[in-house]
């Protein structure tokens, strides 16, 4: 039996297409290869990278573009109908829209050196989170451009199209509340810069070390190692403390010794202390506060108020574990004891004569 096929063009025509798409297949090899990599060598050498990072961005894209342009001749280059020519040109025309948004998303990556030379350009002060926010925003313009003149290309009705959003605008806004106050809370967060990523800050909501900050919500670890999502609207009405800006480290506490102290020895205790955090190299010395201050229930209350020139959490501890058994040394040396909460319980004996 045999089976005929009608096609509108023949064999040899449909080889020559073929060997078409490999000689494009084969162009692309040689171009990224060899030709690319000596453009980028020579690029490397410009005074900026600007045009590195451009090479670099669009290297992918070309790839695909050579790919394309050659399924794209050799289709062309077939006798088919003509009806298919207005679909492949607008085809073709959306493919290169597609290669070249894809070629400014990469372009428009936060690791892009782009947004620093602009902001160096503009005085304006790029950090770790401004970046990664600018540049979702932008990859986002680039998408929704990109499908805009796309659907212009296939003559779908884009001016209609906004102007429906104008209208459901208010209905929108209404049901994405939430988002919109959790996007302008980050606004906010990047505007005022009370932190920066890798940060360590406390709110009345969680405490951790800040790793990113996306359009609705910041995330920070925390030190039991979980990660905590929190709505940039409620980060951005809370009082922040930033630990990470310490200058130095607060140590503040009463140390309480026994009613039983003389005054003599409590003053000597006093000023012991005192003289060995004066004298410490680890300890601050622009504010040192040691002083008697309190008849508590169950002890006389020495007062210390003090910071170490560490900020470093580990440090820090190293340094009041030292200074504790310095004071604990000088308590030991002066025969004072440390108070601990007692009651004392004084019992009238009967007298003489009494039931």
């Amino acid at each position: 039996m045999n089976i005929q096929f009608n096609v509108p063009f023949t064999w040899q025509e449909f080889g020559i297409a073929v060997g078409i798409i490999i000689i494009f297949l084969v162009f692309r090899k040689i171009f990224t290869t060899y030709l690319y990599k000596i453009i980028l060598r020579f690029s490397k050498k410009a005074p900026t990278e600007i045009v590195t990072n451009i090479l670099l961005a669009f290297e992918k894209p070309l790839r695909v573009f050579f790919v394309f342009v050659g399924f794209y001749v050799a289709f062309m280059y077939l006798p088919l109908a003509e009806v298919f020519n207005d679909p492949m040109e607008k085809l073709f025309r959306s493919f290169i829209i597609i290669l070249i948004a894809w070629g400014l998303y990469n372009l428009s990556a936060s690791t892009s050196t782009v947004f620093t030379k602009v902001g160096e350009r503009l005085d304006i002060e790029l950090d770790q989170i401004l970046l990664p926010f600018v540049s979702k925003l932008i990859r986002f313009a680039i998408i929704a451009m990109a499908i805009a003149i796309i659907a212009d290309v296939w003559e779908y009705n884009v001016s209609g199209f906004v102007a429906g959003l104008g209208l459901g605008g208010l209905a929108f806004a209404l049901a994405a509340q939430d988002s919109i106050s959790n996007f302008f809370g980050g606004v906010v967060i990047i505007t005022e810069k009370p932190f920066t990523i890798g940060d360590w800050v406390s709110t009345p909501s969680v405490e951790g070390i800040v790793e990113d900050i996306t359009f609705r919500s910041t995330k920070i670890r925390t030190f039991a190692d979980t990660l905590v999502t929190v709505p940039n609207s409620t980060l951005a009405n809370e009082s922040i403390q930033n630990h990470s800006r310490m200058e130095k480290r607060q140590i503040t506490f009463s140390l309480g010794v026994t009613y039983s102290t003389p005054r003599e020895k409590v003053e000597t205790c006093v000023r012991r202390i005192d003289e060995m955090l004066r004298n410490h190299d680890e300890v601050d010395q622009e504010l040192i506060m040691v002083r008697f201050t309190e008849f508590n229930e169950s002890s006389l209350d020495l007062f210390l108020y003090f910071f170490t020139k560490t900020t470093a959490w580990v440090k820090h501890l190293e340094v009041k574990e030292d200074i504790n058994l310095k004071m604990m040394q000088i308590l030991e040396e002066e025969g004072v004891s440390i108070a601990f909460p007692s009651r004392s319980i004084y019992m009238n004996s009967p007298k003489k004569g009494e039931a």
